[in-house]
């Protein structure tokens, strides 16, 4: 996929709502044990990546510094379903503090009257968080009223003639 048609997905209406909801992000990585991972977290779009932050001790940490490929899903729970798919290499910097993107993230789901005392107790319990980008490199809306998953649209060309 080129980076423009990247761009077009990631700028439809309904992945700039998918990617301001409080959803968590679903994501997938591969462990160094070779086994695959998913986890749900929390997640910043700055309009050109998603950004994670986390503990630098953690094992997502050590196997994206093996093997930086991830895949990473935003979807909903109504119907229709609508899912935002993306692929691209996480990139690993750990930095002193809390980065404000783990902030934003939080900010979309801590409720405005406990986030004060969330921040404090967050900016007392880290010194040092890695922060994740993801500059995507494969994107691909579901709506499932004008896209659809490739082998169910395959499906319906066939039937169709």
């Amino acid at each position: 996929m080129t980076p423009d048609q990247v761009i077009e997905v990631m700028d439809k209406p309904i992945s700039r709502e998918l990617l301001a909801s409080s959803i968590p992000a679903r994501f997938s990585y591969v462990g160094l044990d070779g086994d695959p991972r998913v986890v749900p977290i929390g997640f910043h779009w700055n309009g050109a990546e998603l950004v994670i932050a986390t503990v630098p001790t953690s094992a997502k940490v050590k196997a994206l510094r093996a093997n930086p490929r991830v895949a990473i899903t935003i979807d909903t729970d109504g119907f229709p379903p609508r899912v935002l798919l993306v692929r691209g290499s996480a990139r690993l910097d750990e930095v002193e503090g809390i980065p404000e993107e783990y902030l934003a993230a939080a900010h979309k789901v801590v409720p405005d009257d406990q986030y004060a005392e969330w921040e404090a107790g967050v900016r007392a319990l880290y010194q040092r968080m890695t922060r994740i980008t993801v500059t995507p490199d494969w994107a691909k809306l579901l709506d499932f009223e004008t896209t659809l998953p490739k082998a169910v649209e395959d499906l319906v060309r066939a039937q169709q003639g």
